[in-house]
Formats: C-alpha cells, structure tokens, sequence
C-alpha cells in the first residue's frame, strides 16, 4: 500500500476522472468492483463525485454533459508544480492544450492536454487536494500506460515535457517503461504499435490506460461481467502479477490486475 500525503514530483500519475452518461449507474459498477464509496461535492461542482475508499480519495467521477462527444475514457493526471509552465511546454512540443489552466476553486489548478498523436491526459497542480490519496493497493490504480502506434514519437514527447528518463524493455513487445529523471522510480509506460478501440466499436485512437489493483483478478472479471461490462482478455499471468483487459457498461477500458509480491 502506499499512501500520499503531499504533492508528488513532476510527472508522476496523481489523479483519475471519468465522465460517463449514466452516473448511478457507473457509481454501481465501480463500487462493487473496486469497494468505492462515492462523495458529492453538489451542484456549485457540477455533482462531481470523489470516489474513496476508506474515507480517502482516489478517483473521480462526473456526468458527461449532454452535449459532450458520446465518447468516454479514464483520464489520467500528471503532477505539476507550475500546471501553467507545463502545458506550455506541452504545446510547444507539439501537443495540444485542450483545456487551458484553470483554478478548480481552491483545491487546486488543471489543464487537460493532448499529445501529437491524440493521446489526452491532465495535468494537477495540487493545494488544497493532492491527488489519489491511496495507490497501489486493491481498489486504486496500480500502473497507467499510453497505448499508442508510435511509442518512439511518443516517447519524445513525453521526455520533452516531463524529462523522463526512457528505458525500452527487451524482447519483442514494443514497449518502453517511463522513469522520473530524479530517482529513476517507475511511473508509467507506453505500448507501441498496438491498436485499441473505444466503445461503441469507433475508431482506434492513442489513450492512457488504467491498471486498477484487485486482490483476485478472476473475481474482478466476475463482477465486470455481472455488473454489465465486457472482458477483451484474460486473465492471464504474467511476471508482474495476474490481469484481465476489461470495459465498464458505457465501453471505456481498463484493467483490473493483481500484482505480484513486490511489483508496483
């Protein structure tokens, strides 16, 4: 388990949100999957809901306006000490700042960002809230890794703004684990020359994917399935714990993976 307490460095995943069409209805799903409780921080916040597990946060969850694309993922967000330098140097890396910085009241300060090749994340800047409380643990995420065709412009991109430190994993998976500059702890990875599909069978684009911690991943497949979701693959096993790639009921993917001993 690892708790946070405080503003993590640069780059690192701090914070998750969804937007989906059906709130209740998605509020169910995680909850009896993950074991989330829900708090609504009411209308002056658009009934953005803060999902907690043992009374602290770890995601977010809203409804999608209902002009909003029918489209729907998890969105992860990076720490950022300065969020208004950092999505400057987005842009000038070639990326687009989708939504400018904002102040989110006092708690903190945002920006949603899309890399050159359509890969969309956030980035937070914490004051008052810091992020996800809890991780690593079951119930909160556990790993975040863009799933993209070109993991070398990627690559760049992302050294470019956050000054990772890049380390390509040998053997054939085209894949390239993200590393903070300062003390070379893992933080990410991307998976080249890989297609995906959004829900709804739309055209495959670059996104951020979810690992979410589970203490039994045959279970959690059980309750994707019976809650109204749908299983892509597995489980399987691999050297980094047991994992299956899933969808919730609106067709956002994600995976739920019981990490090894010592893995995370």
């Amino acid at each position: 388990m690892t708790q946070v307490t405080g503003n993590l460095p640069d780059g690192t995943p701090n914070w998750l949100d969804i937007g989906v069409p059906d709130l209740e209805r998605a509020k169910t799903f995680y909850g009896t999957l993950l074991g989330w409780q829900f708090e609504d921080a009411g209308p002056e916040a658009g009934h953005y809901n803060q999902c907690t597990l043992r009374g602290a946060p770890v995601a977010g969850m809203m409804r999608n306006p209902d002009d909003a694309p029918d489209e729907y993922w998890w969105t992860v967000y990076f720490a950022a000490d300065d969020c208004d330098g950092l999505a400057k140097r987005a842009a000038d890396a070639g990326g687009e700042v989708v939504m400018p910085p904002m102040d989110v009241m006092s708690i903190g300060r945002m920006a949603i960002v899309r890399d050159p090749q359509g890969g969309q994340f956030g980035l937070w800047q914490g004051r008052e809230h810091h992020g996800s409380a809890i991780v690593n643990e079951p119930g909160s995420f556990v790993w975040n890794e863009l799933v993209t065709p070109d993991s070398n412009a990627a690559g760049d991109f992302y050294q470019a703004v956050f000054g990772y430190e890049l380390e390509p994993m040998p053997g054939d998976m085209d894949y390239t684990v993200l590393r903070r500059a300062s003390d070379g702890r893992y933080v990410g990875g991307i998976l080249g020359g890989a297609d995906m599909v959004l829900g709804n069978g739309r055209t495959a684009v670059p996104t951020w994917m979810t690992y979410f911690a589970v203490a039994d991943a045959d279970e959690a497949v059980r309750k994707v399935t019976a809650g109204g979701g749908t299983v892509d693959s597995g489980p399987a096993d691999s050297p980094y714990g047991r994992s299956a790639a899933v969808r919730d009921p609106f067709g956002v993917p994600f995976h739920v993976m019981k990490p090894a001993p010592e893995q995370g």
